[in-house]
């Protein structure tokens, strides 16, 4: 008998909306975890062969799955890679905001670079993409429309740079969007001259961050002292900004998982 005089059935019970969404999620959470067992083995057959190489054929060998149901994910070879790319840019962006978050001296603009320059050294994939690598990504990079990263960088120089300039923590006699051509040509510089440096003249990826992050600091530091309030602010919208950059990679990724009709969205 319930509260308000009515007998719950046991038929009633077995077909409430809780009971019957159920199997729903199982399935769902089925279909997301053989999504990933297969994005595992496509990441090290193309780490191995490179993109141009690797066949659905050879992922659905490896990944022990017929073909079919690979394309039960995604429609074609460069979907099921656009979402290997987008998953491990979310990795890297949250072991990014797991490392500013632990800085003793808060997350500054110095810190997010040092520990971003880190997260790129250990995913080759996404530093693959940074650099249009066609040894690793072959024509998935030619297939990139020029569009991917303008949501990024408009976030950069119209929202991050801007709040670091409002709290006096950067120059202001170079605009936001000449600011982020700095940043992007610095970081793309760092990793591009890294392997062609002889032996002796190799450093640490520690100490290779750490001099990406102190150029770019030297580029852009006001100069000033900071007040206790500004460098609260500046920690706050260095979050903000990865967390704002989190949440888009989180999207386009569950994007990924989810449908099979990605057109060109290849490696946005």
């Amino acid at each position: 008998m319930s509260a308000f005089g009515h007998t719950s059935t046991a038929s009633e019970a077995m077909t409430s909306p809780e009971t019957e969404a159920q199997p729903r999620r199982q399935d769902t959470t089925a279909r997301e975890e053989r999504a990933h067992r297969i994005l595992d083995t496509a990441a090290e057959l193309i780490l191995r062969w490179g993109y141009d190489k690797t066949t659905i054929d050879d992922i659905a060998r490896s990944a022990g799955v017929a073909k079919g149901t690979i394309y039960l994910h995604w429609k074609s070879r460069e979907a099921l890679f656009a979402a290997l790319l987008r998953r491990d840019r979310v990795a890297m962006l949250e072991e990014v905001r797991h490392a500013l978050v632990s800085e003793p001296d808060g997350a500054t603009p110095r810190a997010l670079f040092r520990h971003l320059a880190l997260a790129l050294m250990g995913r080759p994939l996404v530093k693959a993409a940074l650099l249009g690598d066609t040894e690793v990504l072959g024509k998935l990079i030619r297939l990139k429309p020029k569009v991917q990263t303008s949501a990024a960088l408009r976030s950069l120089s119209g929202g991050y740079l801007r709040t670091l300039r409002d709290h006096e923590a950067i120059r202001t006699d170079l605009s936001p969007v000449e600011q982020a051509n700095v940043i992007n040509a610095t970081l793309y510089g760092f990793f591009v001259i890294t392997p062609q440096m002889p032996d002796d003249h190799r450093l640490t990826d520690e100490r290779l961050a750490e001099l990406l992050a102190e150029t770019l600091h030297r580029a852009l530091d006001s100069g000033r002292t900071l007040s206790p309030e500004q460098t609260q602010a500046i920690a706050r919208a260095t979050l903000a900004f990865l967390d704002e950059t989190l949440g888009l990679a989180k999207e386009r990724l569950r994007l990924s998982l989810s449908t099979t009709d990605l057109g060109k969205d290849y490696a946005r």
